[in-house]
């Protein structure tokens, strides 16, 4: 009877969760009132970009924008010099201006060279796994422009080689949900990445949602909670599990629950 319930009780969370796509799955969804980092993503649709923008997306939201409205992303081509000149009275939290400068100086060096989609690739293609592909791209942006300092190494994220304990890489997941998912959220600029392989870009909102609903029994917040939840929802659409992901995001900070 309990395990009956059980499944009863999942396809209304389902059935929930499904109406909550479609509701959110509109242009109105991100504006100037409803603010989300993405909003200065789409003004570029460029992968470089969209990575700054993701690497930044923590802390209060419209602390977020402002920050990422305040950078010059023409920065992106002109010279190390002018980089720094122009950065130098920059910082973000935990981010230092010559952290700021050591991510623009390295995207730019690699754009130069290659697309990160092709790095990412690189790194993915081994065995669809999108945590090797952003291994991938950290260790290709570390070996363009070394710098080492505690705001960088949170900022960019270090080279992950577990799963329990460690950190979920929320910012990354989230990037690679911009890139690879195609609606009217997120921006779909990578054809090479299939949407099954992703992990949710798991943060505090989607972590307590999946928790009172059922969908994830793990109480550590690490990459292995965004990876258990991301199991779950392949249950729910096995080709599309990420297309919950910002539903589930906005049920906590609406605090629909």
């Amino acid at each position: 009877m309990r395990e009956k319930n059980f499944i009863i009780l999942m396809s209304e969370v389902k059935e929930r969760l499904d109406a909550e796509v479609l509701k959110r799955n509109h242009a109105d969804e991100i504006s100037q009132e409803r603010l989300d980092p993405i909003i200065v993503a789409r003004r570029y649709n460029d992968e470089a970009i969209s990575l700054i923008c993701a690497l930044f997306s923590y802390g209060n939201v419209k602390q977020i924008v402002k920050f990422l409205d305040s950078l010059d992303f023409s920065l992106l081509h002109v010279s190390d010099k002018e980089i720094e000149k122009a950065l130098l009275n920059h910082y973000y939290r935990f981010q230092k201006s010559e952290d700021i400068v050591a991510l623009f100086i390295a995207l730019k060096r690699l754009t130069n060279e290659n697309r990160l989609e092709n790095v990412f690739k690189r790194g993915y293609d081994k065995q669809t796994s999108v945590i090797d592909g952003i291994n991938e791209l950290i260790t290709t942006l570390n070996s363009l422009y070394p710098h080492t300092s505690k705001g960088y190494d949170f900022l960019l994220s270090r080279v992950t080689t577990k799963s329990k304990g460690a950190g979920a890489l929320k910012r990354w997941m989230m990037y690679l949900r911009w890139m690879v998912r195609d609606d009217n959220i997120d921006m779909g600029l990578w054809s090479g990445v299939d949407r099954k392989d992703l992990i949710i870009p798991l943060d505090t909102h989607t972590f307590n949602v999946s928790r009172k609903l059922g969908l994830l029994q793990r109480k550590t917040y690490d990459l292995q909670a965004a990876i258990e939840l991301t199991c779950k929802l392949r249950e729910f659409d096995a080709n599309d599990p990420l297309k919950y992901d910002f539903a589930l995001y906005r049920i906590g900070q609406e605090k629909l629950l």
